[in-house]
């Protein structure tokens, strides 16, 4: 915290939210605004976690840790291994080679390497162990279902929304199953495959009995659209959520144009279905890492804009990956009652750039947005990822409500908890009409 005035440090609150004399000086305010935000209930809107019901989709444990895709290319920052070397290793002998580079060899300061470090830290684990036999036999240990309360409950996560491919064979067998999934973890439809890559999806939805073809007429369009009923009636997806690449245009004309005035947005109005679009990825800018190759470009947010203007009966929940995309995002909302910003997607999940962003969405948008989510992949990165979250949005939070009391306005306790509830959950609960 800044080094406070005499000024601020007569400025009070109420604590209970009446008129009240009893007054708590501003660094007594930081002490409650960061109890409050580290015990807020989350509801984590975007993450690539599995419930335990999807089997080995349910992935934990530090060699799928250290094998995360920002360590893997971290990784080659340090090591004079290939990546078609790396590749033909055994998982095992990625993460030991992962850990003595990246945390014997060299000190871990790297957002996702601290995030380990704060993984073992509370686990009670050794953060400075020269391998991982410690490690490995601590997650050996863990029963599934007793390690995912463990971590909800020191992540004080309470909600998660999966990414859900219904074009993916493994996730298929779950759905069509008997199996009943754990109610903590809710559907998010994924579009990416069908609106990024038709030709190839073509085949896939033939083989769920789908008659589609390559050249989108009409008779695909309403198969697409059936597509879409059937696997929201199947997994009562909180929305439908796409990535797309940064040169997104809207509108286009093209198959994910045509799929998307056609099929998606007429989807969204007939489920009254939130869309999510995630906008700026440039996928295999080095296709040797694979999934650790994508990388990102600046969009162009007048698409927003457009497809916001264009569809007022449909709620898009939108974030973009690049840094400078940020501020033409808000002043957009500022516009559009139907978009929601949420989150600091992937590249822009580094402590100085989530401060710039939260800071600047208090000042432009109040309480209106969703700060973040976890874009969690590992079950263990709930942990260290919405520890430092919190912490960052607390600091953003307190300088708001700082520069309010300088201007004469108390802040309660009643109205700290009440913002803290619609930024870590009612925000987004209400967007998409959950009670």
């Amino acid at each position: 915290m800044n080094n406070l005035t005499t000024k601020q440090l007569d400025l009070a609150i109420s604590s209970d939210g009446a008129t009240d004399n009893k007054a708590l000086a501003a660094n007594e305010l930081w002490q409650q605004v960061y109890e409050i935000i580290s015990t807020a209930p989350v509801f984590d809107l975007h993450t690539h976690l599995y419930a335990p019901q999807f089997g080995e989709l349910n992935l934990f444990g530090i060699d799928e840790l250290l094998n995360y895709h920002y360590l893997i290319a971290e990784l080659f920052r340090f090591s004079t291994l290939t990546p078609e070397e790396f590749w033909r290793l055994e998982k095992t002998k990625q993460s030991d080679l992962i850990w003595q580079t990246l945390f014997v060899e060299n000190t871990p300061l790297s957002e996702a390497t601290r995030g380990v470090i704060a993984v073992l830290s509370t686990l009670g684990l050794n953060t400075r162990a020269e391998d991982l036999r410690e490690a490995r036999e601590f997650f050996a240990a863990q029963k599934p279902e007793d390690y995912l309360e463990k971590v909800l409950k020191i992540s004080r996560v309470n909600d998660i929304v999966m990414t859900n491919d219904p074009l993916d064979e493994s996730e298929i067998k779950v759905w069509n199953g008997d199996k009943k999934i754990d109610s903590r973890f809710h559907a998010a439809l994924r579009l990416d495959r069908l609106l990024n890559g038709w030709a190839e999806t073509v085949p896939l939805m033939n083989k769920q009995n789908y008659d589609v073809s390559a050249n989108l007429d009409e008779r695909a369009i309403q198969e697409t659209r059936r597509f879409l009923d059937d696997w929201i009636s199947k997994m009562k997806p909180l929305y439908l959520g796409v990535s797309l690449p940064d040169d997104f245009v809207y509108p286009e004309k093209s198959a994910r144009g045509k799929l998307i005035n056609e099929a998606i947005l007429p989807t969204c109005k007939a489920h009254g279905i939130s869309l999510a679009l995630m906008i700026g990825v440039r996928r295999r800018v080095n296709p040797a890492l694979k999934l650790a190759g994508d990388g990102l470009g600046r969009a162009d947010v007048s698409v927003v804009s457009r497809i916001c203007a264009e569809n007022p009966d449909v709620k898009f929940l939108v974030t973009f990956l690049s840094r400078e995309n940020q501020h033409e995002l808000c002043v957009v909302a500022r516009k559009f009652a139907n978009l929601m910003p949420f989150g600091c997607w992937w590249f822009l999940n580094n402590a100085s750039i989530i401060s710039e962003i939260t800071r600047e969405r208090f000042e432009l948008l109040g309480t209106s947005f969703i700060p973040q989510h976890s874009d969690a992949r590992i079950l263990d990165q709930l942990i260290y990822k919405w520890n430092h979250s919190r912490r960052l949005i607390a600091d953003a939070l307190f300088e708001s409500y700082q520069g309010l009391l300088e201007d004469g306005r108390i802040v309660t306790k009643k109205e700290i908890q009440r913002d803290a509830e619609k930024l870590f959950s009612g925000n987004f609960r209400n967007w998409v009409g959950l009670e």
